[in-house]
């Protein structure tokens, strides 16, 4: 009998096994898939030898994420972090681009570089303060209370109609906007806005890293650490109830609330269910990825060295692609997330050849093939893109769901992305990560800090699992432990 059964083997179950694997626990995870990794899978979608990362592609929280700190994610997988960490192409040949030296940045957007450099200046600073704030539960005392109140101050700022008061041109509200987009959420928000500067900051601090290999690579030492420590992995197997797992004081479940009714039924507390079946899941993404026969033709000069491109013209423009999806609509111009990491890994592809991952956001449930749009989208500001291509491959925002159960609709984010959202992450409680059946925790992007690889929601269940049922204190995570 095992002490500890893991559902779901994406990042955040892995996190919370090795936690406990390295507690000393026996650790058993169960994975659906015939794959670890969930969000951080690579797979060589349509030709040997092209490797695509099937959700994730870049990591901005990689080296910054408290788990992934403590567990020295830098030591066991290579992060390759370009100097210019995003950009936003702009009509005519333009582009904003977001070079790690917030300095260079500043001088290249010209006019509004010292109103820029003040807006996110003291968040890179006090990055620290800046990611313990946000990758926690939002209802606590923060351990920095000026990094938040700076962060909030900024939030509010950017999440209104005031977002444009300090600047005079395109450049970086573009830029400002392009990062804010990511969550899928309507323009401006408070939480579109919060998301946008933390990973704006963070692009400065430190960079966007890609990992050496695919995003897999992350999965992968997670896994290897778990092994190292006793723990076992199944792959293919599902767990439709509680029921079907072996015996065990504690089970952490990396599912959505959805998933959690639906394995727990009848012996969850009636009004804890409600609030689960009561959960709101935001819009979704159609992923298209491309083979090349050469590297992205972009019109702006720079945009090439980007590990990252934000597709989709000024604020204006992407605040008009963004609020057609939370209407229901199919933007057609899309917002389009952009990049080529074979310009970073040779190893991705062929000699001679690219791949490119790119995906836009849609409403929840949508069927559409959005390869045209997303097409047109990179046309517009690389002219001749479509000459390169040799073979693309669609995952629309159902196809998306069928991959991962968590992703309800699409929506990879496992949970609507605003306000009421970030706090009622299922629940509105102190704990959210413990559920009313005794050992039983909630694991998943569903729970605080929600979305992104940071591994957090898997450490935050493990922590209260290890003090709850077996009087443990978090174990040191580093390699040297």
């Amino acid at each position: 009998m095992p002490d500890v059964n893991v559902v779901g083997a994406g990042p955040n179950g892995l996190a919370a096994a090795a936690v406990m694997a390295r507690a000393g626990l026996s650790v058993e995870v169960y994975e659906a898939g015939t794959a670890i990794g969930g969000g951080t899978r690579t797979s060589e979608l349509m030709q040997p030898g092209h490797f695509h990362d099937v959700c994730s592609a870049v990591h901005p929280m990689a080296l910054e994420s408290p788990f992934f700190r403590a567990f020295e994610l830098s030591r066991r997988v290579e992060l390759i972090s370009p100097e210019l960490s995003y950009g936003s192409p702009l009509d005519g040949g333009r582009a904003a681009l977001a070079w790690r030296s917030l300095d260079r940045t500043a001088f290249e957007l010209g006019r509004d570089g010292a109103a820029y450099r003040h807006l996110l200046a003291p968040l890179v600073a006090r990055i620290d303060g800046i990611m313990d704030f946000t990758q926690n539960q939002l209802l606590r005392i923060p351990r920095d209370p000026l990094a938040a109140a700076i962060f909030g101050l900024r939030t509010a700022e950017q999440g209104t109609p005031l977002w444009n008061l300090r600047f005079r041109e395109e450049k970086a509200p573009a830029l400002l906007a392009g990062v804010a987009s990511h969550p899928i959420s309507h323009q401006p928000s408070l939480a579109a806005a919060g998301a946008g500067l933390m990973l704006s900051a963070l692009g400065h601090a430190q960079g966007w890293p890609i990992p050496r290999g695919g995003s897999m690579a992350i999965a992968e030492a997670l896994a290897q650490d778990i092994r190292a420590h006793g723990g076992t992995i199944h792959t293919s197997t599902p767990v439709d109830r509680l029921a079907d797992l072996p015996s065990a004081r504690a089970t952490l479940l990396n599912v959505s609330p959805r998933g959690l009714v639906r394995m727990a039924g009848d012996s969850l507390p009636a009004r804890y269910r409600s609030s689960l079946e009561s959960f709101r899941y935001g819009n979704g993404a159609c992923k298209v990825d491309f083979i090349l026969s050469g590297p992205v033709p972009w019109q702006a000069a720079g945009l090439a060295d980007a590990g990252t491109v934000h597709v989709g013209g000024t604020r204006e423009e992407l605040a008009r692609s963004e609020n057609d999806v939370a209407a229901g609509r199919h933007p057609e111009r899309p917002y389009v997330l952009v990049s080529q990491p074979s310009r970073f890994d040779a190893g991705r592809a062929p000699d001679g050849r690219q791949t490119l991952w790119t995906y836009c956001h849609v409403p929840a449930g949508s069927t559409r093939d959005m390869t045209a749009a997303v097409t047109a989208q990179l046309e517009r500001y690389a002219p001749g893109f479509r000459d390169l291509v040799l073979q693309s491959h669609a995952v629309s925002a159902a196809g998306l769901a069928d991959y991962n159960r968590n992703y309800i609709g699409g929506d990879f984010s496992a949970g609507a992305m605003d306000l009421r959202g970030l706090v009622q992450r299922p629940v509105v409680s102190p704990v959210p990560w413990r559920t009313p059946l005794r050992g039983v925790y909630l694991c998943s992007s569903s729970t605080p800090p929600g979305p992104g690889v940071t591994g957090m929601p898997g450490l935050h269940a493990a922590t209260y699992a290890l003090k709850d049922i077996f009087g443990l204190p978090v174990p040191e995570l580093g390699l040297s432990a």
